[in-house]
């Protein structure tokens, strides 16, 4: 009788010759796997690791996320650490700089290279949630016999990518269990979560980088604190979040090609001089509560001048 490891391996076999890869995404990818990373599903090889001093320069490289994701994975691992899951956050080459585990099971969890410095990119261990979901660019859910190295078919993984405020990707978070009694529906319930919340840490990122600018959630998009725009004093959107940026097709630095918010939201605006003073004084006279002279005061103008303005509203 076949070994598992030998059932496996042919499994895979099977749906790349088969043609698998145009209708299911794991086929797909572990077609990338064996064909172009040419890596074997069989291999025990020692999974790739990276120095301490690199480690150290890619947490560097990972600027306001790391401290930006880190209350976001504490209360993570406060839902999904009871499933006997630690939490990996990987940068964009896959690998691993932040996790969080269950002293208990660090041994088990060090040894299958869920740990701090392991890359996890697909071209070095083949289908697995974090390099899967980095070369899809979508959150993934791999579950056990769907990684291609047979060594990792023990891991249920669910992935989700977080963009920085331009709209690139800029992490990975990460669950995963070797819990042998986590169902199908329960790794799927673990991955809405964890890309619940990425949404979260890209929202807060996105706050960070404009911290003097409204921010408008886009209206009628199901993708919640996802969809965000910035806007400046000029009502002009100079920054947006990859989903804003992926419904309203917008590219490139929008601080040095802006878009006028009344425009990307089908809006009117004050497209002329007597609209756009009557908006100054009308925010002056909010502003003021009603107070004409004070309204008159903050604007620099007299009151007579003021009242003469108002009359022409």
């Amino acid at each position: 009788m076949p070994t598992p490891v030998a059932q496996h391996v042919s499994r895979i076999e099977a749906a790349i010759t088969a043609g698998m890869a145009v209708k299911s995404a794991i086929a797909a990818s572990w077609a990338r796997s064996a064909q172009l990373y040419r890596l074997d599903p069989s291999s025990r090889r020692a999974e790739s690791r990276i120095t301490e001093a690199e480690l150290s320069l890619a947490r560097e490289r990972m600027g306001a996320l790391l401290p930006a994701a880190a209350p976001h994975l504490d209360r993570l691992f406060q839902m999904v650490g009871g499933l006997g899951a630690c939490i990996v956050l990987a940068d964009p080459q896959g690998v691993a700089v932040d996790r969080r585990g269950a002293a208990a099971d660090d041994r088990d969890f060090a040894g299958a290279g869920l740990w701090t410095g392991t890359v996890w990119a697909e071209a070095n261990v083949g289908t697995n949630g974090i390099g899967t979901c980095l070369a899809e660019g979508r959150a993934v859910t791999i579950h056990r016999d769907q990684h291609f190295l047979a060594r990792n078919i023990g891991l249920s993984c669910s992935s989700a990518p977080v963009h920085g405020p331009d709209g690139r990707l800029a992490a990975v978070i990460d669950v995963s269990t070797a819990r042998s009694d986590v169902a199908d529906a329960v790794a799927g319930l673990i991955g809405g979560t964890v890309a619940e919340v990425a949404r979260k840490v890209e929202a807060d990122l996105f706050h960070l980088e404009f911290p003097r600018t409204r921010i408008l959630l886009v209206p009628g998009l199901d993708r919640g604190l996802g969809a965000l725009l910035a806007v400046d004093a000029d009502d002009l959107v100079i920054g947006a979040t990859r989903a804003a940026r992926q419904h309203f097709g917008l590219v490139g630095n929008l601080a040095e090609t802006p878009r006028l918010v009344t425009d990307l939201l089908g809006l009117e605006g004050n497209d002329s001089l007597d609209e756009a003073e009557r908006a100054v004084l009308t925010r002056a006279l909010v502003r003021s509560e009603g107070n004409v002279s004070a309204a008159a005061r903050a604007l620099g103008l007299s009151r007579a001048t003021m009242h003469r303005k108002l009359d022409r509203r």
